[in-house]
């Protein structure tokens, strides 16, 4: 992927979105996230990689509750996740998610697949809602497919699509779950280009991704993981060329020389 260039100051650390302390999650004899501590500033770009199996996607759905946890704490600006009922639905509306499937009604237009949610959550009016949704499908580039269904549409403009339902819900946080993993290679970056303006415009974003050009472009973090610990951390400067564990230099050594 070629790499844009993003000059971005790291968010102040007082300004504390999203906090994970001492977070633990198994599934079965498997431990998938091992006394995870994290804190994710508003409007900080973190990325996190890893090998297969190290937890970054466990990671990025505990974050809205798409998977619990066994034990610690997750909050969301400054409050714990809420486990259940409208609570949780209010959570999810402010904590966007992106996934590696676009997940979108295929019975509905793409226009009605990113008013639904501000209609029914969000208690806009039809209209009101239509208008927001116009206005991000043309942000995201795909505002000349609005009467379109999901099928009608490429696996680029899908996930563009899947964009724009989330920040319809005005969220605090975006999550990204290896959003470009699913997509044939030339439409990958039609999608990390999107992206790049959120993180340009001071979204406050956390992206499980394979794409080492957009960490190494658009992050403020980089967060590596192996076998459900987070291993090291730093600006993508100091991880891209100075990995401080083995591990990260042998998961550095055989993605970048492919």
């Amino acid at each position: 992927m070629a790499e844009v260039s993003v000059t971005k100051d790291a968010a102040p650390a007082a300004d504390e979105l999203v906090v994970l302390k001492n977070v633990n999650k198994h599934f079965g004899a498997l431990h998938v996230l091992q006394d995870i501590d994290l804190t994710i500033a508003r409007g900080e770009v973190v990325v996190v990689i890893g090998p297969s199996g190290s937890g970054k996607s466990t990671l990025c759905r505990a974050i809205n509750r798409l998977e619990g946890i066994d034990s610690g704490s997750i909050t969301l600006d400054g409050k714990p996740l809420p486990a259940e009922g409208k609570e949780l639905a209010r959570l999810r509306a402010d904590v966007g998610m992106v996934f590696q499937s676009f997940n979108l009604f295929a019975h509905k237009t793409v226009l009605e697949n990113v008013t639904l949610g501000q209609i029914k959550v969000r208690k806009k009016s039809k209209a009101e809602a239509e208008e927001k949704a116009r206005a991000l499908l043309d942000r995201v580039g795909v505002g000349t497919q609005a009467d379109k269904y999901p099928a009608q549409l490429s696996g680029g403009q899908q996930q563009r699509v899947a964009i724009a339902r989330a920040l319809a819900m005005e969220p605090k946080v975006m999550l990204f779950d290896e959003p470009t993993s699913a997509l044939d290679p030339e439409m990958i970056n039609e999608v990390l280009e999107v992206m790049q303006q959120l993180a340009r415009d001071g979204m406050t974003m956390v992206v499980v991704t394979h794409e080492m050009g957009f960490a190494r472009s658009a992050a403020n973090r980089v967060v590596f993981m192996a076998d459900g610990q987070i291993v090291e951390q730093a600006t993508p400067d100091k991880f891209f060329t100075a990995p401080k564990s083995d591990r990260a230099k042998d998961f550095l050594s055989k993605i970048l020389h492919h």
